[in-house]
């Protein structure tokens, strides 16, 4: 019987896969059988991603707030089936600090580059028929967590273009989704925590999870099902990934 799940034959790109849940995603994903191909900024943690991958992992350094070095990136890829957009910064900072230089910063790595980057891909015809997009967004787009005014702005508008754009290629058979997680134990979350909230703060936030904070292999699980041929008919959907958060 075939597996419906797996993502043996598929060549997928997976962006910010230097740490968190963008190595996960590529790691689990080359599990599965696919072909992954892994970018981000740091060259380092990127390669070490790739030994966690195993042989034949591919590696290709980009900046993806350089519209130059999208175009690079993108020459070099081969015809993909999936692509799994997860480079993103996390900004705790209440209204009142807001300014233009964070703001464009915030927008940049979350907004800016995944549909710059989506643009190239189709333009170049890098994304074949029946591919899956997907994009990792948040539930701070959907709720009102205070202090998240500029991430939550950021990851609302993705997931605004991701049911545009899944209206745009659906006539290809391509799938465009995104995932809206709770708080997941990564590395840009402790150093989010560390940097703009108290521990009490944090503590008092994991209270407020049914199932306790996610994992980066929660996330990964469901990035692999939406690029599977399972999830052949979801498109233009956001995923909720909370633990139960939402629930109150």
């Amino acid at each position: 019987m075939e597996n419906i799940f797996s993502l043996a034959g598929k060549k997928i790109l997976v962006t910010g896969a230097s740490s968190g849940i963008g190595r996960q995603i590529a790691i689990t994903a080359t599990q599965m059988g696919a072909a992954v191909i892994i970018t981000g900024r740091n060259k380092e943690r990127l390669q070490e991603t790739a030994a966690m991958m195993g042989s034949g992992a591919e590696c290709i350094i980009a900046d993806l707030c350089n519209e130059d070095e999208v175009r690079n990136l993108v020459s070099q890829l081969p015809k993909l089936n999936g692509a799994v957009f997860c480079a993103g910064v996390v900004e705790y900072i209440p209204a009142k600090f807001i300014n233009a230089e964070k703001l464009s910063q915030v927008f940049s790595v979350n907004f800016n580059s995944p549909v710059l980057l989506t643009q190239q891909l189709i333009k170049t015809k890098k994304i074949e028929q029946a591919s899956s997009l997907v994009y990792i967004s948040s539930i701070s787009s959907l709720i009102g967590v205070p202090a998240t005014g500029m991430y939550a702005a950021s990851k609302a508008a993705l997931n605004s273009f991701v049911k545009v754009i899944a209206s745009e290629l659906a006539g290809q058979k391509i799938r465009a989704n995104s995932i809206c997680p709770g708080l997941v134990k990564t590395p840009l979350l402790a150093g989010a925590a560390e940097t703009n909230l108290s521990a009490e703060t944090f503590t008092a936030a994991e209270k407020q999870y049914p199932l306790g904070l996610g994992e980066p292999s929660d996330v990964a699980g469901a990035s692999v099902f939406l690029l599977s041929d399972a999830a052949r008919w979801i498109t233009g959907t956001a995923l909720v990934m909370d633990g139960g958060f939402t629930l109150q």
